[in-house]
């Protein structure tokens, strides 16, 4: 049956992004930095900021966010090459019914972030500005709805959004971080803070590398719109290691001079809370569209159809919901889940993309692939075993061993094709 969608209507959901469509650098920079920029990222460094000395700190989120921004860049890159989202490259990865399993998890995480950051919203609204408890419900459905406007609208919509809200953001944190380091006593005076708590240097890394790989994992859906590699690994880079890092870093700033992690919160300290409701909607915002739209991308290659749109739709009804029904205080077992489950669907996809296909996929429409790529599909649950395991940085465990793992199957395979390729020829 023939859709009455265009592909350029819907963002190409199912399939390459063509040459003529791609966006430049400046463009890819500001939606991914609108992306990183999320409530939640702060908390995970409010948690550092007290467990650490301030120099001990800054290498500790140095570190991390490096890790995570080479992740995300060497998928960016495969993305940029290929015109292809992290769930078109799963059907290269897990075959085309396999594909599906990544198509589930990546959505349901994203989801699950539509939902907490629709429930923060109006939960914090209403205990900043003094509403009535009774409008927290209400306020949870005109959010889950209202996020999803510029996701509906596609890149163009993300796009738009972020050239206003980035910059604005940036200039609400310099203040803060301005105001935040005069209390401290200027830099001699943080230097002088010592942590409160305790943490192992892998469990902060674990943390900052965690908290958003399940972002880093399907920023592809926007890099797939770079002109080059290049571009795509700049922009993912500049998003995720100065984007989450500056986030990171204000959580933990503010853990050190405030004892909280979050903007709103330092902000309400420093007498700027209207500034601090505007922060948070800002914040919240440019992440969650680009949650939801993750979730519409995944959800389409699932159920193979290109109406986009139409899934924007019921996953912000999803997350509405979800929201309603309490995932607020599900925020921690959650990123444990994430960090544990995400990683390796990128670590299959290098070894796939790298190894087994030379750097060149083939067309999607000519491709003969399994339903299910039994090795990949087996790689991916080594990945996840070893990560569920691991007493080290689970996320980055996760992420090599199942590269690894695959990587070797595919060397093996290759070889064992050639011997016998030799043998025939020999007979």
């Amino acid at each position: 049956m023939t859709s009455q969608v265009t592909p350029q209507e819907q963002d190409y959901p199912l399939s390459p992004v063509p040459m003529d469509q791609r966006r430049s650098i400046w463009s890819m920079g500001l939606v991914l930095l609108g992306f990183t920029f999320f409530t939640a990222t702060m908390w995970a460094g409010g948690s550092i900021g007290v467990a650490f000395d301030f120099s001990t700190m800054l290498l500790v989120l140095a570190a991390g966010n490096l890790l995570l921004g080479t992740y995300a860049a060497i998928l960016g890159y495969i993305a940029a090459k290929s015109g292809l989202n992290t769930a078109l490259m799963s059907r290269f990865t897990f075959g085309e019914l396999g594909s599906k399993l990544s198509d589930f998890i990546l959505g349901f995480t994203q989801i699950g972030w539509y939902a907490w950051g629709t429930a923060t919203m109006a939960i914090l609204l209403v205990k900043l500005t003094g509403l009535p408890e009774s409008w927290t419900t209400p306020l949870m459905v005109v959010f889950g709805f209202g996020f999803c406007i510029t996701a509906f609208i596609g890149y163009k919509g993300l796009e738009m959004l972020s050239r206003f809200a980035v910059p604005a953001m940036i200039i609400l944190v310099a203040v803060s971080m301005t105001i935040a380091t005069s209390d401290a006593g200027g830099f001699s005076g943080l230097l002088a803070i010592t942590p409160s708590d305790e943490m192992t240097v892998a469990a902060a890394i674990t943390m900052v590398f965690g908290t958003f790989v399940s972002g880093g994992t399907q920023a592809t859906n926007w890099t797939r719109f770079a002109k080059s590699g290049k571009t795509a690994v700049i922009a993912t880079l500049l998003a995720f290691f100065l984007g989450n890092g500056l986030m990171t870093l204000i959580g933990a700033f503010g853990a050190l001079v405030y004892q909280q992690a979050d903007i709103v919160d330092i902000m309400v300290a420093q007498g700027l809370a209207t500034l601090g409701i505007l922060m948070l909607f800002l914040n919240l915002w440019t992440t969650q569209d680009n949650t939801v739209y993750n979730f519409a991308v995944a959800g389409c290659n699932m159920i193979r159809t290109r109406r986009r749109k139409l899934v924007t739709v019921g996953g912000a009804a999803i997350g509405t919901v979800l929201a309603v029904l309490g995932m607020y205080e599900w925020l921690i077992p959650f990123l444990v889940l994430l960090g544990t489950f995400i990683p390796p669907i990128g670590g299959v996809i290098m070894a796939s993309y790298f190894i087994g296909y030379k750097r060149e996929y083939p067309s999607l429409e000519t491709a003969t692939l399994p339903a299910f790529n039994i090795p990949g599909l087996a790689a991916y649950a080594i990945g996840s075993a070893a990560a569920y395991t691991s007493p080290w940085i689970a996320p980055i465990v996760g992420v090599l061993v199942a590269a690894a793992s695959y990587g070797v199957v595919l060397v093996v395979s290759e070889a064992v094709r050639d011997r016998r390729a030799q043998v025939l020829g020999a007979v």
